[in-house]
C-alpha cells in the first residue's frame, strides 16, 4: 500500500515551509507595530476559525449548548469532548496572544482591535465552498490544511531578546503544543476515503489549493516580508526536496 499519510505531507510540504520562511523573516527585523499589525488579524483568525469544522467560537460554544442533551444519545460522548477540548484550545490560543498585544498597547484589548484582511477572507471562502461541495475528500482536504503544519507558531516559539519576543515564543509554544500532530490526526481520517489514484490525486489538488492561499494569507499577514517572487521560487524549491 502506497504511504499516503507521507503523500499528503508532501503536497502540503513546501507550502507549510513557505509560511515558516515568511514569519522567520518576518520576525528577524518587526517592530512594535509590525508586531500588533499581525497580532490584530491573528486574533481574528482565532476568534473566527473558519476551516469548515468551526465557524466563530461563539457560535460554535453556543451549538455545544443547545447539543448537550444528545449527548450520549444521538451524539458520542468522546466527539462532544472533542470539540469541546478544540473550543477550549482555540479560546487560550485568542487568550495569550491578546496578552501581547495588550502589553504593546497599554491598555485593554476591544473588540474592534481585530481585524479579518482580504487573503483571509479568500482562504474562508475556499474553505467554506470545499466543505459545501458536500465531498468527503474534500472535507477530508480543509481538516488536514488546518494550521499549516503549525509552522508559523514553530517559528515563533524560538523568539527571544526582548519582552515582547520573550512573550511571543511563550504563547507560540502553548500554539504549537495543541496544534503540532492536528495533521496527523486529520491526515487518518483522510485516509480512510482515498479508494483510488484519482482520489488521491483529487485529495493532494485541494490540499495544494487550500495551502497556497494560506501563504498569501500569512504573507499579507506579515506585510508582505516575502514578494510574489521569492514565495514562487521558495515554494518551487522545496518542491524538489524531501520532507
Amino acid at each position: 500500500m502506497p504511504d499516503y499519510e507521507q503523500i499528503l505531507a508532501d503536497a502540503a510540504w513546501p507550502y507549510w515551509e513557505a509560511e515558516a520562511e515568511i514569519a522567520k523573516r518576518f520576525f528577524a527585523k518587526a517592530t512594535d507595530e509590525d508586531h500588533l499589525f499581525y497580532l490584530r488579524a491573528q486574533l481574528w483568525k482565532e476568534l473566527n476559525p473558519v476551516d469548515g469544522y468551526f465557524n466563530g467560537l461563539h457560535r460554535e460554544l453556543s451549538r455545544l449548548v443547545d447539543i448537550f442533551p444528545e449527548v450520549d444519545k444521538e451524539i458520542d460522548r468522546h466527539d462532544y469532548h472533542f470539540l469541546l477540548t478544540q473550543l477550549t484550545e482555540e479560546f487560550n490560543h485568542y487568550v495569550v496572544l491578546a496578552d501581547i498585544f495588550e502589553h504593546l498597547m497599554g491598555r485593554p484589548i476591544s473588540p474592534d482591535d481585530t481585524v479579518q484582511l482580504s487573503e483571509e477572507k479568500k482562504l474562508g471562502d475556499l474553505r467554506r465552498d470545499f466543505m459545501e461541495k458536500n465531498d468527503p475528500l474534500l472535507k477530508a482536504a480543509v481538516g488536514f490544511t488546518e494550521g499549516g503544519g503549525a509552522r508559523l507558531f514553530r517559528e515563533g516559539a524560538k523568539l527571544s531578546g526582548s519582552t515582547v519576543n520573550d512573550m511571543t515564543a511563550k504563547a507560540m509554544q502553548t500554539i504549537f503544543d495543541d496544534e503540532e500532530d492536528h495533521y496527523r490526526v486529520q491526515a487518518q481520517e483522510a485516509i480512510r476515503h482515498i479508494k483510488t489514484e484519482d482520489d488521491l490525486i483529487h485529495m493532494t489538488d485541494a490540499i495544494r489549493a487550500v495551502s497556497l492561499q494560506r501563504v498569501c494569507m500569512r504573507a499579507e499577514m506579515f506585510r508582505d516580508t516575502m514578494t510574489d517572487a521569492e514565495i514562487d521560487a521558495f515554494i518551487a524549491e522545496n518542491e524538489r526536496l524531501p520532507s
